[in-house]
């Protein structure tokens, strides 16, 4: 039955999902029962039925390979969701476990001779052996997840490329096996279940290296990487029809790339209208499933329907407290969907949730916490019983290392923090709306002209200010060109081109005066190839964007950043292409 085209009535589709959940524990386990198995875990999950997931999956985890791959990936999931070191550890080692268990059904000669080479000596490659290659490259593949959102430092990419080019490898083969129609019946359920595996490794694998910038990738292509965006895409988009195990983690990657991914990561082009598709049909099948309800909201918010998203969010909120995790993702959406419309007690409220619950990153939370309680009226701001000097003087010490390296944005805000260290403090000039623009919040909160029109009379209110101090500090200039790019980012938004221009341009003429925000020039630099390119002049685009890439080093966010180039240059040679 594909789930894309399914017209069953919902009390049907439910009534079909609890008896589906409920399949007694088999005594023993063939291929076709594991796979049924850990499809019913997923469909538990999708319930909101955690526990019930790994306990069905449990008993069978070591033994069976799709039980390990369910169990790893269940886990996985979570950590990648709450983004918390706990969590990735755990993930981590059971990632590692299910590898040992998926290496008991594999071809023992596979390691060291490729499944294509297999098969042109006409080896006889069983069913179950190839499924455990197709296993075995997914839970590598967790590995390259759980790196991603460990750390988006470079040298992270470069050795977790290197570590699972073992996976990327098995499911070229795969594919092969696929193409050369060798192997399991094309007409039986365990041959479609494989077909969707590849699917959803072939589409994750491309889509996950067509991001990397190009210094990168030309490391990774030496050892045999390369990705293709486009490919990705469809090997994705076909993954999520029928109803095979990887329908749902299809549909779940791309959900997260259209919603996420290319809005952080890459150049503000969110595929809302093709998240809106995927989910549809999930949404029907779990209407009270939180990890549905949640992206439910988060394509709202992109959509600019702010007040519906802070209820979808309360509601994911609601309908579970076994995950409290997933209320912790909840609280930081709905802290940043209440600052698009600077709502600064509420956003207060859920930056202080995330402070008292969620153990994530302290530094960035309790440094949110106080750039939203520095934006606060005064009156408001006594409400809280916080004093915002005292909640920057913590961000420091509660900055956290792993593998021996910071996390990028905790440096970020232990730098800015420093100005609060001395005996006099320097005050920041709008830090919530500097961190809305580090995680793409101006593109956001620009689907709402009023919004952006507020934005623009607060971030004129700072300049006023600016402009009146009489005894102007050591960081006047970087406070002044910070003010300039906020502006130039609202009236570009607001479609008044000419005078975002000469707030950028503002930044740049004052290069070599700023003294510590390093980062606003080659940032700057990309926002007025945005400008340039949203006015057609893609030559002079590219130019600025190389320029940002090529000649500025070592400043706060620079993989972001590069990761955003990227990801524009590469639009504006489709354009150019698409034009041709």
């Amino acid at each position: 039955m594909d789930v894309m085209e399914d017209t069953v009535p919902v009390e049907e589709e439910e009534q079909f999902e609890d008896a589906y959940e409920h399949i007694p524990t088999a005594c023993h386990m063939d291929l076709q029962s594991a796979i049924q198995e850990t499809q019913c875990a997923l469909n538990l999950v999708l319930n909101n039925k955690f526990s019930q997931a790994l306990d069905l999956l449990k008993p069978w985890w070591r033994d069976s390979m799709y039980h390990a791959l369910g169990y790893s990936s269940i886990l996985v999931m979570q950590a990648a969701m709450t983004f918390e070191q706990g969590d990735i550890q755990v993930a981590m080692a059971t990632v590692k476990e299910a590898l040992n268990t998926c290496q008991r059904f594999r071809k023992k000669n596979s390691v060291v001779r490729s499944l294509s080479s297999l098969l042109s000596r006409q080896s006889n490659l069983q069913e179950e052996e190839l499924h455990a290659e197709l296993c075995y490259a997914e839970c590598l593949l967790q590995k390259a997840t759980l790196t991603f959102v460990q750390d988006e430092n470079m040298i992270s990419f470069i050795k977790g490329g290197i570590k699972i080019r073992n996976s990327y490898q098995i499911y070229k083969d795969c594919h092969n096996v696929l193409n050369v129609a060798v192997g399991p019946s094309g007409d039986s359920d365990c041959h479609r279940q494989f077909e969707g595996g590849v699917k959803l490794g072939m589409g994750s694998f491309n889509l996950m290296l067509s991001l990397l910038p190009q210094r990168i990738l030309r490391l990774l292509e030496f050892i045999g990487f390369s990705g293709n965006r486009e490919f990705g895409l469809s090997q994705l988009l076909e993954g999520t029809s029928g109803s095979t195990l990887r329908s749902i983690l299809c549909a779940l990657t791309l959900l997260f790339y259209h919603t996420y991914v290319s809005l952080v990561l890459g150049s503000g082009e969110g595929g809302v209208a093709e998240a809106e598709a995927l989910l549809e049909p999930y949404l029907r099948k779990y209407p009270k499933g939180a990890i549905v309800q949640f992206y439910s909201a988060r394509i709202a918010a992109l959509r600019g329907h702010f007040e519906k998203a802070c209820s979808g969010y309360q509601e994911c909120v609601s309908s579970q407290m076994e995950w409290k995790q997933i209320h912790h993702l909840c609280y930081w959406e709905l802290m940043w969907t209440h600052t698009y419309r600077q709502d600064w007690p509420q956003a207060y409220r859920y930056a202080d949730l995330l402070c008292r619950e969620s153990r994530w990153s302290k530094a960035i939370y309790v440094y949110q916490k106080a750039a939203i309680l520095a934006m606060m009226s005064p009156e408001d701001a006594r409400q809280t019983g916080d004093d915002v000097v005292e909640l920057f003087r913590q961000v420091e010490g509660l900055k956290q290392r792993l593998a021996g390296k910071s996390i990028p944005l905790e440096k970020f805000a232990v730098r800015k923090a420093r100005r609060y260290k001395a005996g006099r403090p320097v005050p920041l000039v709008l830090p919530a709306l500097e961190m809305m623009y580090i995680w793409s919040g101006f593109t956001i909160a620009a689907k709402r002209a009023d919004c952006t029109e507020a934005l623009l009379v607060t971030v004129e209110a700072a300049e006023g200010r600016l402009a009146a101090e009489t005894e102007p500090s050591e960081f006047h200039v970087d406070d002044c060109c910070l003010a300039q790019m906020l502006k130039g980012l609202c009236l570009k938004h607001a479609g008044r081109l000419i005078q975002a221009e000469l707030c950028f341009t503002y930044v740049l003429s004052n290069e070599n005066a700023i003294r510590y925000d390093h980062y606003l020039v080659p940032f700057t630099l990309y926002e007025l190839a945005l400008l340039y390119r949203q006015q057609g002049d893609h030559v002079k685009a590219a130019a600025f964007m190389e320029n940002a890439k090529s000649n500025y080093r070592d400043y706060s966010m620079e993989s972001r950043l590069h990761f955003r180039i990227h990801s524009a240059l590469n639009h504006l040679k489709s354009s150019a292409a698409a034009t041709a």
